[in-house]
């Protein structure tokens, strides 16, 4: 297996944690469908392709001066809930935004979490991902 591991198949309901399915929230824009239109959506459809492992997709929406030449996904790992604790900027006249979050996940039949605080900015018009300061 590579050690970007496998994708994993669609859920039914959506990673993000918002009350609608995989397909017409954060799938649409994996797609490429629609785009994010606030810096939350775009974490929260970032959480979504880490859950389901779409590279692809997350290399799409990171920064070109930040972003990796691969995502390293954790085969042990399963992503379960995000929490978004709090947002500044991101919305549709804003250049720049923050957004801090945790993550739950299970790893090797441990329950864990990670906080982070991640920037993120316009580039063409378009919200990505800049970077982030990690926690846990």
């Amino acid at each position: 297996m590579s050690k970007r591991g496998k994708p994993r198949p669609a859920p039914a309901d959506c990673p993000c944690g918002l009350p609608a399915s995989y397909a017409d929230c954060c799938g649409r824009l994996h797609r490429g469908e629609a785009a994010a239109t606030t810096a939350e959506q775009l974490m929260r459809s970032r959480y979504s392709a880490f859950a389901v492992r779409d590279e692809a997709y997350l290399l799409r929406s990171w920064d070109p001066e930040t972003r990796p030449a691969d995502v390293d996904f954790d085969p042990g790992l399963r992503w379960e809930r995000l929490e978004i604790l709090a947002t500044t900027g991101g919305g549709p006249f804003h250049s720049e935004a923050t957004v801090e979050f945790r993550a739950h996940y299970r790893s090797g039949g441990t329950a864990g979490e990670m906080r982070e605080h991640s920037r993120f900015r316009r580039d063409g018009g378009a919200w990505v991902y800049l970077d982030g300061d990690v926690e846990g």
